[in-house]
This record gives structure tokens, sequence and C-alpha cells, in this order.
């Protein structure tokens, strides 16, 4: 009996090892702790989560009073997609915007200067970069989140970010395996499918990840995307031919493999969670990611039980288990011995490197002869929905910034048919600038775009998201995210600043 307890006892505690919930408040609540004590190693953090850096440092020590090596993850990209700052905007441009500079040493110092702000707030896990090459542009989750559509920038800047967040003692989490960049569905909706064949898997999709496994990325996270040419029956997060046989035999990938969002519907409204969660595992995946809708105690229960249960019914190998939890634990031993190098030389003293990287990551079109704004204009924000990954609640735009260096400036938000007009109306007489995100994806945009120029040829437009339509305006300024210092950059040459 005592043998059998002991290895109940253990099969628990690997099942709830390989667990990555999260929680609702900027405090850990009472289950969470217990769960730490009983085998938890992992917690996701959100925006939610997240008040002030000081909020963070404290609940970060609150989970380490618990357990010490405890890997505390957060959904931290820069640009669009912050946690860190999801009400106010990211301090750092995405991807796309590093992708347009191209420069691998600034995004490698962007990266370290991210690691370094999440470090010293107590977070050791980012799950970034995404190495996703956004080769087709109707995307409607990668977009900006992508360094670009160019294979081999993808790839070294890919590594590039890989090297500086690792370099600040934080494990970068390199995502969406095998790779999110060619599809038209959001999986957070839906289940996804790309149909490239081998030929251009292995030459376009697999090279940014060939690149941060190189580059010695701890963690790397799998798509919930169906990939016939891969495996036609199961999605990548589910699969073994795309976890066990490619990541890791192929590719030779050894470090912690985690899933995307258990809860998205590519996969609850598929397999399940519990289920789901159950074949990931027995795929390859390490780490199971849930807690972005569900985040709760009874998740955390369910899924525990789910991986016991099909340990015990021979669904799933013990073994297997076994190998994911010490993957794990694995990494939960190198963030406890990381130490952060020292940073790379800024661009100049006390300058801030986000932006930075944002003024230069900035693309203007008609500046000759353009004087800038002495009076404080109309901003109409052409305003489309959010993807989930990005959030409602993350402000946008270049309103703000233009109210701080051009005081009086107003602003109004805009959607649909009918947008041109209504900002027409609103604007009065004052001079618009117009501000999309991914005009080339809304076609109620480039007609409210259409209305504005017919009748106000002085229109200036701000692009911050893919600047794929071509320039028009009297001034165009492509900013290639929509993070704070973008907005920020774009402000400055408007106002002349």
């Amino acid at each position: 009996m005592t043998t059998f307890a002991s290895g109940t006892e253990t099969l628990t505690r690997d099942a709830l090892t390989v667990l990555q919930p999260g929680f609702t408040g900027t405090t850990a609540p009472d289950w969470l702790l217990r769960r730490l004590g009983e085998g938890l190693a992992s917690v996701g953090l959100f925006g939610r989560n997240i008040a002030s850096r000081e909020q963070l440092a404290a609940l970060t020590a609150q989970l380490r009073a618990e357990r010490d090596d405890v890997l505390v993850a957060i959904d931290e990209e820069g640009g669009d997609v912050t946690r860190l700052e999801v009400r106010t905007g990211s301090s750092f441009p995405g991807n796309h915007a590093l992708g347009a500079v191209d420069d691998a040493q600034l995004t490698r110092r962007v990266a370290h200067e991210l690691g370094r702000r999440l470090a010293e707030c107590g977070v050791n896990l980012n799950w970034a970069p995404s190495a996703d090459v956004n080769s087709n542009p109707a995307n409607p989750v990668i977009g900006v989140r992508s360094f670009g559509a160019d294979t081999a920038l993808v790839a070294r800047h890919t590594a590039a970010y890989v090297t500086g967040l690792q370099s600040a003692g934080v494990a970068a989490c390199t995502k969406h395996f095998p790779g999110h960049g060619d599809t038209a569905v959001d999986s957070h909706h839906a289940l996804p499918r790309i149909d490239a064949g081998p030929p251009v898997l292995q030459e376009r999709e697999l090279t940014p990840f060939r690149a941060a496994i190189a580059a010695g990325t701890r963690a790397v996270m799998s798509a919930h995307i169906l990939v016939p040419a891969l495996d036609p029956d199961l999605p990548a997060t589910l699969s073994r031919k795309v976890l066990t046989e490619l990541l890791r035999g192929e590719l030779g990938y050894d470090g912690l493999i985690v899933t995307d969002g258990m809860e998205m519907r590519a996969i609850a409204g598929t397999y399940g969670i519990e289920r789901g969660s159950v074949l990931a595992i027995a795929a390859g995946a390490d780490a199971i990611c849930v807690g972005g809708g569900l985040a709760d105690d009874e998740t955390v229960r369910r899924l525990r039980d789910a991986l016991v249960t099909a340990v015990r019914s021979g669904e799933l190998a013990e073994e297997r288990l076994a190998d994911a939890a010490e993957r794990v634990r694995v990494l939960a031993r190198w963030t406890a011995a990381a130490r952060p190098q020292e940073a790379a030389p800024q661009p100049a003293a006390g300058t801030d490197v986000g932006l930075v990287a944002a003024r230069r990551a900035l693309t203007v079109t008609g500046a000759e002869g353009f004087v800038p704004l002495g009076e404080p204009p109309y901003v109409a924000a052409l305003t489309p929905t959010a993807n989930i990954a990005v959030g409602d609640e993350t402000p946008w735009g270049v309103a703000a910034e233009l109210l701080r260096l051009l005081p009086g400036t107003e602003t109004g938000s805009f959607a649909g048919q009918e947008a041109g007009r209504a900002a027409l109306d609103a604007a009065g007489g004052r001079r618009i600038v117009a501000v999309v995100r991914d005009e080339h994806r809304h076609a109620w945009m480039a007609s409210a775009l259409d209305t504005l120029l017919a009748e106000r040829p002085d229109t200036i437009v701000v692009e911050m998201g893919v600047p794929q339509s071509a320039p028009r305006g009297a001034l165009h300024i492509a900013t290639h995210g929509a993070a704070r210092v973008c907005g920020r950059a774009a402000a400055e040459v408007l106002a002349g600043a």
C-alpha cells in the first residue's frame, strides 16, 4: 500500500507540474498557493493580474514564498501584445517594427531591455517571440506580431530576440510552431488550416524555428493549426508527428514544449480541454497553457484528474508524463540559476531603446514640403475589432501623444460603412489625422479613407498595422505597429517635435 500511495502521489504531482494555469486578481488566491505546495510548478500571468511593476513584483514574491523555483510566465511580446503595460500601451515596438528597421543588434537590445524589466518584476518565462512568417496578408491574428513576410529576416530577428531576452535571465518561448503565418482564421475562434506543401513548410515556416533552436530558445509553443502535409488528422498541438517526430526528432529540439492556450476554440471547441490536454502530453508537449479564459481551481483540478485518469487507463504513458514534468523542472532550475548578462550598449546615454527603435521603424511618404501641424488637429481613429491576443483594453493610436504635443487635439473612434462621413462631421474645420490599422483587411476602412480624402485631400493618414495598402493622403506614416512608442514617434513627426 505504501508503494501504491507513493506512486499515486508522484503521479498527481507530475500532473500538476505540467500545468501552467492562470488566476484572477492582483494577489495570489489561496487555492493557487495550495496547488504550488502540491506540485504545481508554473503560473501564467495576464493583463488582469498586473496593476503596476511594484504590485507585480510583490505578486511574484508571494508565489516564490510558496515555491522558490516557480516558473512565472507572461505573454509580453511588446508592441500590440503587452501585459506589463496593458493599460498604457507598450514602451517597446513589436516585431513588425523591428523587422522594418532590420537591425538585429537593435532587436537584441530591445529584447534584453524588455527581459530586464520582466526579471526585475520576478517574471522568468516569456511566451515570446513570435517566429511566424506573415506570408498571408489577410492573417487576422499574427500581422504586426510577426517580424515580416521574408523568411530570412524573420529567422535572424527571432534568433536575436531569443538571445537578447535570455541574456536578461528570462526564458524565451518561441511560437507558434510549426508556423501560424499562412492562416486566414484566428485559432482563438476556430481551427485554422495551412495547405502548404512540405518544401514550402521546410523553407518558409520552419526556418525561423531552426534559428531559434540554434540560438538556444528554452521553450517552444505549439500552434493550434491543422497542417495536412505534416499530419492530416490532428492539429499541431495534439500531433506526435509534429511535436515529437518533427520538432524533437528532425529539428533536434530538447527544451520545453508548451501548448498555446487550451481554452482557445481550436481545441476547446473540437476536443475539449481535458481530452486535448491528454492528447497534447501524449504527442510530446510538456506544459499545458490554460488560464486566459478559464482561471480557477476547478480548471486545474479537472486537468490534473484527466491526466491521472489517462495514465491509469493506459491512454497516456506514465513515463511520458514523468518526462514532461521533468522538462518543466529543468527549465525551472535554469531560470533559478540564470544570471542576467551585461546589457548591450544603448544607442545613447539615457535614451529609451524602445523609442529609438520606434522612431527608426517609421516609413514616411509625402514628407517633401510637409509643414508640421501648428494647430491641434482632429484625430479620426478608424478602429477595427481587436483580436483576442491584443485585447480591447490596450490603448492605441496617436491622439494621446498629439494632445501632449499640441494641447487641444480632439479625437473620436469610428467604424463601419458611415465611418468616413461621421469623421468629417465630427472634425468640422480642423485638419484631420486619420489613423488606421490594417487598411487592406477592412473594406469599410478603405471606403472611409476614400470619403475623407475626396472631401479633405489635406488629410494625414497614419497606418499602425501592416502597411499593405498603397500610401495615400497629404502625408502617410507607417509605424508598423500600434504600441504607445509607435504613436509617440508618429506624433513627433506630425508636430515637428
